[in-house]
């Protein structure tokens, strides 16, 4: 079950610390519907391929149905694909194996436009290479390296989307022994609708960026997700950079005025 939002409401002032607060509370309670996704396929047991298939397309197309609200953000709305990544020889006899699934795609350029989930099908990609060693892929190894959650991102979706996601994955432990991955892709663009109402209402620029200083959305023109900060044009003497608890992002605030 997903957690319950909370009332929406005009009256609390928004302040640095409030949207702080806001992307914490996304991000938690997205590993928490993630966290619901592992319990029940750890509780399947063993399962052959189509069986696996079966229960994350139950679990995950729900999520993936679901629009973005701005202000009062239900996390599974901002997921653009989702699913699980097994471990090598996890489903008997392949080397790999994702039962993953695809939201309601807007005019890419490999799949054009969809309305409704879809299965992702690697057969039908040309680009699918790079994942027979997946699990030297960030998103894949640091859960299997730390036994902890992982977020990765933003970068640029050429798989699915060709645009920018951060991705979230959990590792699937059974015992000792992890069988693969549950992960979501989150759309920066839906996030941005969500995150940016909060933004705005400061008073100074602000920008959410990852640990490496790459930008995820933020009120500047001059900073595109994607974009790195600090750099020549952004300074980060510029910004206070407050940390975003239980996610690797850091809210940053110009607090001097750009140069002319």
């Amino acid at each position: 079950m997903q957690p319950s939002l909370p009332p929406e409401s005009t009256d609390a002032p928004v302040t640095l610390a409030s949207c702080v607060a806001e992307v914490s509370d996304i991000f938690a309670r997205a590993f928490h519907i993630l966290g619901g996704w592992r319990d029940l396929i750890v509780s399947a047991g063993p399962v052959q391929a189509a069986e696996l298939d079966a229960l994350v397309e139950r679990l995950v197309v729900p999520a993936l149905r679901g629009t973005p609200r701005a202000m009062t953000p239900d996390p599974a709305s901002l997921m653009t694909g989702a699913g699980f990544i097994a471990a090598p020889q996890f489903v008997t006899g392949r080397e790999f194996h994702f039962a993953w699934w695809l939201g309601p795609l807007a005019g890419t350029p490999l799949l054009g436009t969809t309305t409704a989930p879809s299965r992702l099908d690697l057969a039908a990609r040309v680009n699918t290479e790079f994942l027979r060693d997946f699990r030297e892929l960030e998103w894949y190894q640091v859960p299997e390296a730390t036994a902890r959650t992982h977020v990765t991102g933003p970068y640029v979706d050429h798989l699915c989307t060709f645009d920018y996601v951060i991705t979230l994955t959990m590792p699937v432990r059974v015992g000792e022994e992890m069988v693969g991955v549950v992960g979501a892709d989150v759309s920066v663009k839906s996030l941005e609708q969500v995150l940016l109402p909060h933004f705005l209402a400061l008073a100074s620029p602000v920008a959410l960026v990852n640990a490496s200083g790459r930008v995820v959305t933020s009120t500047e023109p001059s900073l595109p997700p994607g974009d790195v900060l600090p750099n020549g044009r952004h300074p980060l003497a510029d910004y206070v950079q407050v940390p975003c608890p239980g996610t690797p992002f850091l809210l940053a605030m110009r607090v001097r005025a750009a140069p002319h």
